[in-house]
């Protein structure tokens, strides 16, 4: 009997340490935070002082090389009709010069109509485009000049030409809106249907 109530009695001790060891794991796991993951601890963290980026690799550079394009204000004109003419044409060289102090561009062709003064309106339709010669970049250093081939039609030859006197010619170099004048008296056509002019692209002289 004395056996029985001492095997009954450490059965009961080793109980209540089983439900306090229970107990204090539960209370560790309740407290405890969980391990982060080897996902999220190999990840680096956000910064917020990367370097910026640099304003030169954001946008290409808009510095321009060479010469200005030629203006207007800058160009000096005339022509030379000693290349002769052919069918009722008469074919000239449209010559501008740079009279600036610094190199200018001339390329493409120009603007050309005949008018009735320095200040008057165009007569008539301007020029066409002769593009059987090359676009090329031409170079004028301060004094030297360029030239395109103009050939001006005789108004007679067109009998619906409606004809008025012209003092010569308003031109516009390549790609300005601005002008400046030649003078050589020529008959004009008012009709705008009727092209009396054909203007060639501009070549070193």
């Amino acid at each position: 009997m004395k056996q029985a109530l001492v095997v009954t009695t450490a059965a009961a001790v080793a109980l209540l340490l089983s439900g306090c060891g229970g107990s204090s794991t539960q209370a560790q796991s309740a407290t405890s935070p969980p391990s982060p993951s080897a996902t999220e601890t190999s990840q680096p963290p956000a910064t917020s002082d990367a370097a910026p980026e640099s304003p030169a690799a954001a946008a290409p550079s808009t510095a321009k090389g060479g010469p200005e394009l030629c203006k207007a204000a800058s160009l000096t004109g005339t022509t030379d009709a000693t290349g002769g003419g052919a069918a009722g044409s008469i074919y000239m060289q449209l010559i501008l010069t740079n009279s600036g102090t610094a190199p200018c561009l001339l390329k493409g062709f120009a603007g050309v109509s005949l008018t009735a003064g320095a200040d008057g309106e165009p007569i008539g339709a301007a020029a066409t485009r002769d593009d059987s010669g090359p676009v090329t970049d031409v170079t004028l250093a301060p004094g030297k000049a360029g030239t395109a081939t103009l050939r001006y039609t005789q108004a007679a030859n067109y009998p619906d030409c409606t004809q008025t006197p012209a003092a010569g010619f308003r031109v516009y170099p390549p790609n300005d809106t601005a002008s400046l004048f030649i003078p050589q008296p020529l008959d004009a056509c008012t009709n705008t249907e009727i092209n009396l002019l054909t203007v060639g692209a501009f070549q070193p002289k």
